[in-house]
């Protein structure tokens, strides 16, 4: 038995001539390149100590050679570990003392702070560059390029993936070998994906979304992609003509929508945008379409369970949504509180089953069962609810619910009510503790470019559209949104800036 996610995708892969990946500069990997280059970073990796089961953390920025190291990981039975290259190294002392790497890779310039932190969990420090340069890739130059791959099964960890952490620690997930792969092959053919795309890549690497869903579906589909260490709207509009796809975050499409040269002539050899990570706001699907002549994709995915739902590539993309549960994946609305199904149309609970799903959270049994539930579904922590024509909606985190006088406010609710209002870009919903009735509805609004917006007006424009007790108590313009790098907004930091909104003196 090889290794389960590596021997399935190599299966797939073309001749070893064919474009693997082209970089912004035109030099080209090619699939031959990336089995060999996998190969001596598995021997390197061996040569460190790394052995199967061992956890390996990985914070560096973008480069073709960190692809590598993950399908290296993969080969050699360890566990790959990738981490935003934006945490401290505060941050990461939590993250090496909870999954105790064999081996942790850096960015050269950050070595020696993360070899103080990496010392207190007996971790070795290896370096690699943005450039595909540093002290693991000298390593394995140095290494044949053949390697017999360790035996993984399909239960087997491939990698942990910590979550966002807004609320409390950071959690580690579980992600086996069979949860990426079957997703990989679901979603290739969902999207059509075959051998003639090539993917604009300008997603960081760090997370599901550039690493798993994009990376791993160009692999399963024995395509290329044109890689990017990031999202440039000039490279973008540059490279597109040659491109055939892409994925990104809704800001990446907010950006080219502000571009000069965004037309239909420039998309014209596009098949297919896909959108993810975060909502994508109607206003900006209808505009795209508008300018383009494309309706972009959207999905449904997180880090538990990489991607759950899609909206049809043949059939109406309806704005808003993000379509249906995937081939093998089973979704349902519940009572948050008592797991019981809810009527179509209801707001509640999304649970989802499916082997995307993932194994539970690191050395963390009690939260992994609470998770849970009996009959296997996941609880997503998503509140959702799926119309009559079978498409899921995406109304908020549970969380993030209001309770306000006893009510419950589900703030994309009110946001679509205030982003539908002229000269308002976007908003946010959250509750704000409330003397009187625990929680104050409270909005944050971004006003559109060169709109001047009127909290106020905003008030009474909201009445009559929506019940008195969903209307916000107060309304703040702002110039922008908190947002993580995948571009979602970061609630737990209005609220948190906003605490004292209604307790504080006048």
């Amino acid at each position: 038995m090889a290794s389960y996610l590596f021997s399935a995708l190599s299966a797939r892969m073309p001749e070893p001539g064919r474009t693997f990946i082209e970089k912004a500069d035109g030099s080209v990997i090619t699939y031959g390149d990336l089995v060999d280059g996998t190969a001596r970073l598995a021997n390197a990796l061996a040569a460190r100590g790394v052995a199967p089961g061992d956890r390996v953390a990985v914070q560096v920025e973008k480069s073709p050679e960190a692809v590598m190291l993950y399908l290296a990981c993969t080969r050699a039975g360890a566990v790959f570990l990738p981490l935003n290259t934006a945490y401290t190294l505060a941050e990461l002392d939590y993250f090496i003392g909870d999954a105790e790497p064999a081996l942790v890779v850096c960015d050269p310039a950050r070595r020696e702070g993360i070899e103080a932190v990496a010392a207190r969990y007996g971790a070795r420090v290896d370096t690699l560059d943005a450039a595909g340069r540093g002290s693991l890739t000298a390593l394995a130059a140095t290494q044949p390029a053949r390697f017999a791959d360790v035996a993984r099964g399909p239960d087997d960890l491939a990698a942990i993936l910590y979550t966002s952490g807004t609320t409390g620690r950071s959690k580690g997930a579980m992600l086996s070998h069979d949860n990426l792969l079957s997703n990989a092959l679901t979603l290739t053919d969902c999207w059509r994906f075959t051998r003639d795309d090539v993917l604009l890549h300008a997603l960081p690497i760090f997370h599901t979304h550039g690493l798993f869903v994009a990376t791993n579906v160009v692999l399963a589909a024995g395509a290329g992609m044109i890689f990017l260490p990031r999202f440039d709207a000039d490279e973008i509009m540059r490279l597109m003509p040659r491109a055939t796809a892409m994925m990104g975050v809704p800001t990446f499409y907010v950006r080219l929508l502000q571009h000069p040269g965004l037309t239909p002539e420039t998309t014209r050899h596009m098949r297919l945008f896909v959108s993810g990570s975060a909502p994508l706001l109607a206003d900006t699907h209808r505009e795209w379409r508008a300018r383009t002549g494309h309706a972009i994709l959207e999905r449904y995915g997180m880090t538990e369970t990489n991607m759950n739902t899609s909206n049809p590539y043949d059939g109406e993309r309806v704005a808003g949504t993000v379509g249906f549960p995937l081939p093998g994946v089973s979704l349902r609305v519940v009572d948050p509180e008592t797991g019981a199904a809810l009527p179509q149309g209801e707001i509640g609970m999304i649970e989802v089953k499916g082997p995307n799903v993932f194994k539970g959270y690191w050395r963390n049994p009690e939260k992994t069962r609470a998770e849970f539930r009996p009959d296997g579904f996941f609880i997503t922590g998503d509140l959702g609810r799926i119309d009559e024509r079978g498409y899921v909606h995406i109304v908020g985190r549970g969380k993030d619910l209001i309770i306000t006088g006893g009510y419950n406010v589900y703030p994309k609710e009110v946001e679509s009510e205030i982003d539908a209002l002229p000269g308002v870009e976007e908003s946010a919903v959250i509750g704000v503790a409330h003397p009187d009735f625990g929680e104050g509805v409270t909005a944050v609004v971004v006003p559109a470019k060169g709109a001047t917006v009127d909290a106020a007006a905003i008030v009474r424009a909201l009445e009559g559209r929506l019940a008195r007790f969903k209307q916000p108590k107060k309304v703040i313009v702002v110039p922008e949104l908190p947002r993580n790098t995948m571009g979602k907004v970061q609630k737990n930091v209005l609220r948190d800036t906003y605490k004292d909104l209604y307790t504080r003196p006048a």
